[in-house]
């Protein structure tokens, strides 16, 4: 026994005899299965908004509300639900606003807290524990004049302060403490001049709390404002317009990875953009039969995205992989998906759809494990496409100021052209002055030899007709002169106008 003790304890049993062997990773094929379907208990509504618990997997929160408001029937209830993932048929606790919240989000400093927007206009906010009241809500007068769209959680000490958008085109900042007015208030004009009759409707709204002062907005005409809330003005919070889509830009978030670059869904398309072009995006999708509702990056890894479409589908897209086409397509449900959110850890997707129904579908391991290098290659992506881009942007301003250039050599051409017709004019006036002058001499010339040859002058008329005609000739000396003055001063006009244009 002491023998085997020893011998036990020469030998290393643990020792790795293949350490310098890489182990290859089993290549598992793109896939993603549904794993869980919530029912809203209510019917004629659909999923507005969806939030996952911040500290797990374990709950989600569920905005119920019928969109297409002018045709929703009176009765429709107003209650959104906490759902608990792992029991599907009954929510965990029902959210009673005045009127229907179209978006609700966890405060991610107090999982218990929770603040929503309603169609109204209205903020307000509950907490868990106290049930299923809220427990204070913003004024009707105070607040926003359209529904609130997104309602996003600042990035503060207290954490409770939080900021809203509507199409009424204001952005409002509150502090739940004390909801009775906003804290701070934003026109989104375009011109910059805080002109509400101007102001583009906002319907998202993009926020990174690691650029605690910066975010950016999705108007209902297209464009997407780029705002920074320490500006020293209100027309300096607007740093930038991007040109966006052709209608609502329905989603826009920042890269997790890479904040400089950003998503925006909108009309059939997704585009990626960056903050150094401002005239374009540097890469987007092509332009789906059916419309885009919603889409998001991944939290795990920086080249992968997702998109939600009306036709029900979930369109996964890998830009290591391929860029021309999604990855993987799954048909969620039939009905057209209106909002998705992916968990933080980027395992788990949840997709509302029109008819009321949220799918949590789990995807496979591909696209949330990172691979080895992929945050370099993704860079290398997006570099090179920004890149490409300036150098397309600068072509273009350059033909723009040749063609600019261009015009302005026409218009002196024609500036030159007007002149020389103008001298050539008074020229031709000039010598059929001088023939009309030299005709009417002849003429009377004419008549008087005609007269002394048929007798009808005396002496002391023909006396007085030369003293006449002396002056008559004197006369037109004198015309002659000044009209041959004209070309010389036409000439000396056109060259001081030559040398001032020079």
């Amino acid at each position: 026994m002491e023998h085997c003790i020893r011998q036990n304890n020469a030998i290393d049993i643990y020792q790795d005899y293949f350490s310098d062997i890489e182990i290859q990773a089993t290549e598992e094929p793109p896939s993603a299965k549904t794993i869980n379907v919530f029912r809203d208990p209510c019917k004629d509504r659909g999923v507005a908004h969806i939030s996952w618990y911040p500290d797990g997997p374990t709950k989600l929160a569920i905005a119920y509300c019928n969109t297409d408001f002018q045709r929703a029937p009176k009765d429709t209830s107003t209650e959104s639900y906490l759902w608990d993932v792992i029991n599907p048929n009954k929510p965990e606790l029902a959210l009673k606003p005045v009127s229907p919240l179209v978006c609700l989000e966890y405060n991610p400093k107090d999982s218990h807290v929770l603040v929503g927007g309603c169609y109204n206009g209205q903020i307000a906010y509950w907490d868990s524990r106290k049930g299923s009241q809220p427990v204070e809500s913003t004024e009707v007068a105070n607040g926003h004049r359209d529904p609130v769209w997104k309602v996003i959680w600042n990035q503060s000490k207290t954490g409770t302060e939080c900021f809203s958008v509507s199409t009424d085109g204001q952005v409002l900042w509150w502090d739940t403490r004390k909801l009775s007015e906003p804290i701070e208030r934003l026109c989104l004009d375009p011109t910059k001049k805080q002109d509400l009759a101007c102001a583009h409707g906002a319907y998202s709204l993009e926020y990174e709390p690691t650029i605690p002062t910066k975010f950016m907005a999705g108007s209902e005409q297209g464009a997407i404002f780029a705002c920074n809330r320490k500006g020293k003005t209100d027309a300096d919070k607007i740093v930038a317009v991007y040109p966006g889509h052709i209608g609502p830009v329905y989603a826009l978030q920042r890269n997790p990875q890479f904040p400089k670059v950003f998503m925006s869904v909108g009309d059939w398309t997704a585009r990626i953009w960056s903050e150094d072009i401002k005239e374009n995006a540097i890469m987007w999708t092509k332009y789906h039969q059916c419309g885009l509702t919603d889409g998001c990056w991944s939290t795990a890894r920086p080249g992968v995205f997702f998109t939600s479409k009306t036709d029900g589908t979930l369109d996964v897209w890998d830009l290591l992989f391929k860029q021309n086409d999604p990855t993987l397509t799954v048909q969620v449900c039939d009905e057209p998906l209106q909002c998705l959110r992916l968990q933080e850890h980027g395992r788990l997707m949840a997709c509302g759809s029109q008819s009321g129904v949220a799918t949590i579908v789990e995807l496979s391991e591909g696209f949330y494990a990172q691979n080895r290098n992929e945050r370099n290659l993704v860079n290398a992506i997006f570099e090179r496409e920004t890149r490409r881009e300036k150098i397309l942007e600068s072509r273009h301003r350059e033909m723009k100021l040749k063609e600019k250039k261009g015009g302005a050599e026409e218009e002196e051409e024609h500036r030159d052209e007007e002149h020389e017709d103008l001298v050539a004019k008074a020229e031709a006036d000039f010598f059929a002055a001088i023939e009309n002058e030299k005709k009417l001499r002849d003429r009377r010339k004419e008549e008087r030899e005609a007269a002394l040859r048929n007798g009808q002058v005396d002496e002391e008329e023909e006396a007085g007709t030369g003293i006449g005609d002396a002056e008559d000739e004197a006369g037109e000396k004198q015309e002659l002169e000044k009209v041959e003055e004209v070309p010389e001063q036409a000439a000396e006009e056109k060259g001081e106008s030559e040398s001032a244009e020079k």
